[in-house]
Order: C-alpha cells, then structure tokens, then sequence
C-alpha cells in the first residue's frame, strides 16, 4: 500500500510540474487575466437613423465591448465619464448636433479631449468635420460637394492605404462596402487640428439626384485622426451595413480606445 501510495504521489507531483512550467512557457499576455471590456457609449437620440439597430447589432455581437445606449441629456450631464469610447451613428449630422445642443457638444469635444475615443458613422463623420457651424471640430476634414449631399445609396469600392490594412486587419488592396450618402472628406488645412490619416479612398462612385460624376473617386472614406489626447476614427460609408464587415466596427472602437498600436494615426 505504501508503495502504491509513493507512486501516485510522484505521478500527481510529475503532472503538477509539467502544468507549471507550461504556464510560465506562454507568452505574457496569455498567463495575464482577460482585459476589462472596452465601454461603449452608442448615441441613440435625436437626429440618429434606423442604422443605429445595425450598429448596435455589431457592437453586441462582441463580447469584449461593454455597449450602453446614451441619450443627449445623458451626455450633456457628463455621463461619457463612464465610457472609454462614444460612437455617433448615421442619421442627420445637423440633427444629431441640435439634439445635443452646445452643451452636449463641449461634453463631446472635452471627453475626446481628456483622453477618450470617437469613432463616427456617415452622419457622425459630418458631426465630427470642422467644416460646419454646428460640428464638432475634432476631425480636420471638410466635406466635398456639399450641395449634393444626397447623392444616392449603393454599393462603391474603396481602394484601402497601408494604414487601413493594417489598423482594420484586411488584406486585400480594395473593398465593397455599403454607401449611404456619407461626407466626402478631404483635409481642412485647419492650423489648430491635427491632420487626418486617410485609411481607405473612394474608387468608385454613386452620382444620382443631379450629383456630378468625378466627384467621389479619390475623397477619403475613412479617416483616422486625434483630438487632444484622444482619437477620432470615422466612416463616411456603413461597415455595419454591410456583410462581413463588422469586424470593422471593432476594430474602429479598438483603435479609439488605444487597444491596437501605441502610435494613433497623425501622430507619426
């Protein structure tokens, strides 16, 4: 009994050593606990869509984000405090920006500024340029042919840049996506913000509703830039809208939380 009792306590030793040295074998951050969840702060009032049911499908579908929906009132009181990340979906621009009023606003540009992330789709790119009297300004974009605006809805193919293949993980150099009359972006020159990296340019376009062909080819339609402390990331067309593309979506709050590389882009 003795012996048998001597044997299956060297076994049990045996195994528990070879369990630790596989441990200390990982890398860092597989020994090290799981990440808090990103926090994410969704606008859902006034001047948002019916887009915001897609981005909020997307968001969810993670588990690595904690998402809440917030009202203007809710940010214009300071709650973005709570959040690492707020997301503007499409919509109206102007509308979004009347809801939240200049209170909500200055809430927006200070929680960007302190630090936190911003990350807009279609109508809160608009929201973010500093092209507009009722914008943010905390993405140094102006908007191109504004006077049509209304362009039309479709599928375009963006041609992506190194830095969009590398922040949004895609290999291929071009991509459908879904185009919903977004801002055509180009940089703004403005001395006081930081200039914008483009990620993906228009190849294509959609020129309906009396807009003039040539126009879209070549504008930015995703853009990566920062405002003070924090970064600004912003879709002029629907990743989440689109199959396959949520990932995106992810990848967009990651990278304005700073969970993907030390360097945000503008800041090379």
């Amino acid at each position: 009994m003795l012996k048998i009792h001597f044997a299956s306590s060297r076994k049990a030793g045996l195994a528990l050593l070879l369990v630790g040295l596989w441990i200390l074998w990982q890398p860092a951050s597989a020994r090290s606990a799981d990440p808090a969840p990103v926090r994410v702060a969704v606008y859902t009032g006034g001047g948002t869509g019916k887009s915001k049911v897609n981005l909020l499908m997307a968001l969810r579908s993670f588990p690595n984000l904690a998402v809440t929906e917030v009202t203007a009132e809710e940010i214009q009181s300071g709650k973005l405090k709570e959040f690492d990340v707020v997301c503007h979906p499409g919509g109206s621009g102007s509308g979004q920006a009347k809801a939240l009023g200049d209170e909500g606003k200055s809430a927006i540009r200070e929680f960007v500024g302190q630090g936190g992330g911003f990350v807009g789709f279609c109508a809160g790119a608009y929201l973010a340029t500093n092209d507009y009297s009722w914008s943010l300004g905390i993405l140094d974009a102006k908007v191109v042919d504004k006077k049509h605006w209304a362009r039309g809805m479709g599928q375009v193919t963006l041609t992506m840049t190194p830095r969009g293949q590398a922040v949004l993980e895609i290999k291929q150099p071009t991509l459908d996506i879904f185009y919903g009359q977004g801002p055509l972006l180009q940089p703004n020159e403005d001395p006081d913000t930081p200039d914008y990296v483009p990620l993906a340019i228009y190849k294509t376009e959609i020129a309906r509703n009396g807009a003039p062909a040539g126009v879209m080819p070549g504008t930015t339609a995703i853009a990566a830039g920062t405002f003070g402390e924090g970064r600004v990331f912003c879709f002029s067309p629907h990743p989440e809208k689109t199959g396959g593309l949520d990932r995106w979506v992810r990848q967009a709050v990651l990278y304005s939380a700073g969970q993907l590389e030390k360097k945000p882009a503008g800041k090379e």
